[in-house]
């Protein structure tokens, strides 16, 4: 059984060039700081645009579209201060129960892809949803978000949700079937 979509005909804009062929830390980047012999675990920092990369092609639960594609994630909404990463997210419609789904993909995504130096808060952007609030708090709260993820059909969903990431904007190969 399945149940009605939240926005069953969301608008899907074009998404920019993609602004990195290489993964942010590849494993070719991670050969070359072990050669240059500065012994230095601290690493190179990261930027906006980095973040961006990583989140820009995690699919919508609902849609076979990328968050790009929705305006869900912009570069512009991304913002990292030392090892602070903040990313607000834009639901595509006030009421969006795909939200906190949404946002915790979106962490999961960071923490897999992110040095653990990297402290990551994902919120809504102000003004967005109608239930802002207790999505922050249910997106930020460690324990909330360790539950989350014990649950073996949630988990899968993030899955899916995630299986595109690695594209960072790459369009789908034209044989693939969403």
């Amino acid at each position: 059984m399945s149940r009605p979509l939240d926005n069953a005909a969301p608008t899907i804009f074009a998404t920019q060039a993609a602004h990195r062929a290489e993964a942010v830390w590849s494993e070719a980047y991670e050969e070359e700081s072990e050669g240059s012999g500065s012994g230095s675990e601290v690493g190179e920092e990261i930027d906006a645009q980095e973040v961006f990369d990583l989140l820009r092609s995690v699919t919508d639960p609902e849609h076979p579209v990328s968050l790009e594609q929705l305006r869900v994630v912009s570069r512009e909404d991304i913002h990292v201060v030392g090892n602070r990463v903040l990313v607000y997210l834009t639901p595509t419609i006030p009421h969006c129960s795909m939200s906190t789904l949404i946002g915790l993909s979106l962490r999961v995504r960071l923490l897999r892809a992110l040095p653990r130096r990297y402290r990551v808060d994902i919120r809504i952007k102000p003004g967005t949803h109608q239930s802002e609030h207790a999505v922050n708090k249910q997106l930020n709260d460690k324990e909330r978000v360790q539950a989350a993820l014990e649950n073996s059909h949630l988990l899968q969903v993030v899955e899916g949700c995630l299986a595109t990431a690695g594209r960072r904007g790459a369009p789908a190969p034209e044989h693939e079937e969403h």
